[in-house]
């Protein structure tokens, strides 16, 4: 790949050497009829295709559905490494949490004047049907996603946090199922961490938030938007997997106080509702009057306490890409402790000073809608022609609060498995975390997705990114 020195290939150092997570592997790699390696990467495809594992592409007209690219090649991480942003991880999800509780609460944060008032005053996410209201155990972010970047040796960046309803975690499981049974001896010759179990914890983590009024033995339900929903797939992954049941908004109700799903017996109490579906969706009544896709009433049953909510409404203000800005004063305000993560350096577009460079540096810079996700609504300044730069200088003028910029970062990159052998691509990962009462219990893994496209940054399966196993070395 042209220009890959100045990019950190995780696979080989700069003399050409493996590094030691990828040693076993290499070995393996190097053993390997080529041509049976393409059959197989043929064979991982057919069997993603069959299991039904695709992405919905939204376009003018209708969703287009696809297959989400594969990739054989495992990113490797060794087990010091996984260590050291664990203890990241887990001091920034701690903080995002303590965070919820507080803007919705005495809001100490912005009276400290660490935290503009303004960034909760503009910002849809923030629900004022949340304030006053502590959710079962005080956990907000039941599950979290968090974006990582790797620039270096022991340079990780957080690029984004996902807590209002992270997805991918099913194309993580797959993946490894997929390199299990395509090659056993792997494993056997590779210590590697299991992710398999990762519903069995996501199911205790979600049982232990269990509202005050469940019984010994809690019911867990999936609820989903339905069949046309992009991560329809995952919802009934995770619901077959956890033994929960799937459910969506029309096989509920209020029941005597509490939220009810249809069962062939009559309804039956829910206890915890694992919800995909967004906040504004999730009530009729006290949110969007239109919505077909949730309860009547549900919110009341929350804020009475006789059901939990994960994530808990009103989690999508950590994923505002302006209040990421802020993290590493909100990690400090919260645990007293300097950010163990870094952020990526951003200008927020709604100050006058970062308003001016942003606009004077667009060519460098990559510049996010606040509220964007998905790869959508984002400019990559070093890949943008002049006409698409100077046609969106003009809605960062139009609208400067809805913009964040960043600059272009190199990257990491590790192998993809290609007609002419291995060749770097770009990669990122996103950890999955889960929260409950007394525990933070982050799966040794992750999504990795890769830029499959040479030269690309952009690793989201909507703009054409491809996902790989993420292995994690035991000690």
């Amino acid at each position: 790949m042209s220009g890959d020195a100045e990019f950190f290939n995780e696979m080989r150092g700069a003399d050409g050497t493996v590094r030691p997570a990828y040693s076993d592997y290499c070995k393996w790699f190097d053993n390997q009829d080529q041509k049976l390696l393409r059959r197989k990467h043929g064979e991982a495809e057919t069997n993603f295709r069959k299991t039904g594992i695709t992405f919905n592409v939204y376009g003018e007209d209708e969703a287009e559905e696809r297959l989400i690219p594969f990739d054989m090649v495992p990113r490797i991480i060794d087990a010091g490494e996984w260590r050291r942003l664990t203890r990241g991880i887990e001091q920034r999800v701690s903080a995002l949490n303590a965070f919820m509780h507080d803007l919705y609460h005495r809001q100490e944060i912005v009276r400290a004047g660490r935290l503009p008032e303004r960034l909760l005053r503009h910002n849809e996410a923030w629900l004022p049907n949340m304030v006053g209201f502590t959710p079962p155990g005080g956990v907000y972010t039941h599950i979290v996603g968090i974006d990582l970047v790797r620039t270096g040796p022991d340079e990780f960046f957080v690029l984004e946090d996902n807590a209002r309803t992270p997805s991918g975690v099913s194309y993580m499981l797959e993946n490894r199922e997929t390199m299990m049974q395509m090659f056993p001896e792997l494993f056997l010759r590779c210590p590697v961490e299991q992710v398999s179990d990762y519903p069995r914890r996501l199911a205790k983590s979600l049982v232990a938030c269990a509202p005050d009024c469940a019984g010994d033995r809690p019911v867990v339900a999936v609820m989903t938007p339905g069949i046309f929903n992009s991560a329809y797939f995952e919802h009934a992954f995770l619901a077959d997997q956890m033994g929960a049941e799937l459910v969506e908004g029309s096989d509920l109700r209020v029941v005597d106080g509490r939220v009810a799903m249809r069962t062939t017996s009559g309804y039956k109490a829910v206890d915890v509702i694992y919800r995909r579906v967004d906040d504004e969706f999730l009530d009729p009544l006290t949110f969007n009057r239109d919505s077909v896709l949730g309860v009547p009433g549900i919110m009341d049953v929350y804020r009475s306490g006789g059901v939990t909510i994960a994530n808990a409404p009103g989690t999508g203000v950590c994923d505002d890409k302006a209040i990421y800005s802020f993290m590493p004063e909100i990690v400090e305000f919260y645990t007293g402790e300097k950010p163990l993560l870094s952020n990526v350096e951003t200008w927020r577009c709604a100050d006058e000073d970062s308003l001016k460079y942003v606009l004077d540096n667009l060519a460098e810079l990559v510049v996010k809608e606040v509220h964007g996700s998905g790869g959508y609504g984002m400019l990559v300044g070093p890949a943008s022609t002049k006409k698409e730069i100077e046609e969106f200088r003009h809605k960062i003028v139009e609208d400067p609060d809805n913009y964040i910029a960043q600059p272009t970062l190199s990257l990491s990159t590790c192998p993809v498995f290609t007609k002419k052998g291995l060749a770097p691509r770009h990669v990122d990962l996103r950890p999955f975390v889960l929260v409950s009462p007394d525990k933070i219990d982050i799966t040794p893994g992750g999504l990795t997705r890769v830029a499959l496209k040479e030269g690309s940054l952009v690793v989201n399966s909507s703009q054409g990114g491809g996902t790989k196993d993420t292995w994690v070395l035991k000690d």
